[in-house]
């Protein structure tokens, strides 16, 4: 009778951990919310008792999305290696989305921002920061990827601090439009592989474009005309989720880039291009109301929320090749 009775209290007790594994799970899930990118700076500055310089607002940006994919509920989720985290694939595509824009931006803000010209040196700072965010991402031994990213984003706030510093003449944020438009060239490259791989939860026969546009181009191997693209059953939540932790800091980084580059975006008369890009990346944030990402074909019964998505991602992707183009104009 003392061994069933054993039995059955192991029983319920292993039931009550994976319940409080998939309530805690549940809430690690939830995806963190937008925050106001010029309060961030001005209360920053405010503590730090300097002025908000040109530079300042895109660097806390930076520093405040990376810092949240530390520090929501939860931690750092995508290199766990023990439950309930190690059973979350939603969550940890997210936090891989926002950190390739966080890598984009912290690459651009190395080379180009930082840089008044291609043979000028390099800020020691973001030189210290932009390898370290470029750990693998599931790094969990030492280095770990999350110690990495800590240390990058300290970098950050000595970068950010120096740059807000009159007396530092070596740390400058330079907001022109060349720079600006060499930015966007890879944001777009970015949310165009997004729109591709959202689409292609529908399976559909793509044309071999590659070499299209020029008689004379090669490449190294040979490539079928064709191929039929489809999103794997399984990748389709993480393909979505993906692309939502990406637009979700590029929102920010794009609110940024309105106060660090508004006298530029103004002569260019682009200001209102960009708050449209901003409002489709606002769109892609909309709450998730089904508990699954439902896959449906086209217009079929079911409803696809990948293609939704990729929607909104193209609308976006394509004012952004309108204002790089507006940057380009004189």
């Amino acid at each position: 009778m003392a061994l069933k009775f054993s039995a059955k209290s192991v029983t319920l007790s292993v039931a009550v951990i994976i319940f409080l594994f998939y309530l805690l799970g549940v809430f690690w899930s939830f995806e963190p919310d937008t925050f106001d990118v010029r309060e961030a700076a001005l209360t920053d500055a405010k503590v730090a008792n300097v002025k908000p310089v040109v530079g300042y607002t895109t660097t806390t940006a930076t520093i405040k999305v990376a810092e949240t994919i530390l520090n929501k509920p939860g931690g750092y989720l995508a290199n766990d290696i023990t439950p309930p985290s190690v059973l979350l694939d939603n969550i940890p595509a997210w936090e891989f989305g926002a950190l390739e824009m966080v890598r984009d931006m912290s690459l651009s803000m190395r080379q180009l921002f930082s840089r008044s010209q291609s043979q000028s040196q390099e800020n020691k700072y973001l030189k210290a920061a932009q390898p370290k965010f470029n750990i693998g991402h599931l790094n969990w031994a030492i280095p770990s990827a999350e110690g990495e990213y800590a240390s990058a984003i300290e970098d950050l706030y000595s970068y950010r601090k120096a740059l807000a510093d009159p007396l530092v003449q070596d740390a400058q944020f330079y907001a022109r439009a060349d720079n600006l438009r060499d930015y966007l060239r890879e944001v777009e490259k970015r949310l165009g592989s997004y729109s591709q791989r959202l689409s292609a939860s529908v399976g559909r026969n793509q044309l071999n474009t590659d070499l299209a546009g020029d008689k004379v181009a090669q490449q190294s191997t040979y490539s079928a005309s064709s191929v039929i693209v489809k999103t794997s059953w399984w990748k389709i939540d993480d393909v979505f989720y993906e692309s939502r932790g990406a637009c979700w800091a590029l929102l920010h980084m794009l609110q940024a880039i309105e106060v660090d580059f508004a006298d530029v975006l103004e002569n260019k008369n682009a200001t209102v291009s960009v708050s449209q890009i901003i409002r489709e990346l606002e769109a892609t944030q909309q709450t998730v109301w089904s508990p699954l990402i439902l896959n449906g074909n086209g217009f079929g019964f079911v409803a696809n929320h990948s293609l939704v998505m990729a929607n909104y991602i193209s609308r976006a992707n394509a004012a952004l090749i309108d204002l790089r183009e507006l940057l380009s104009q004189g």
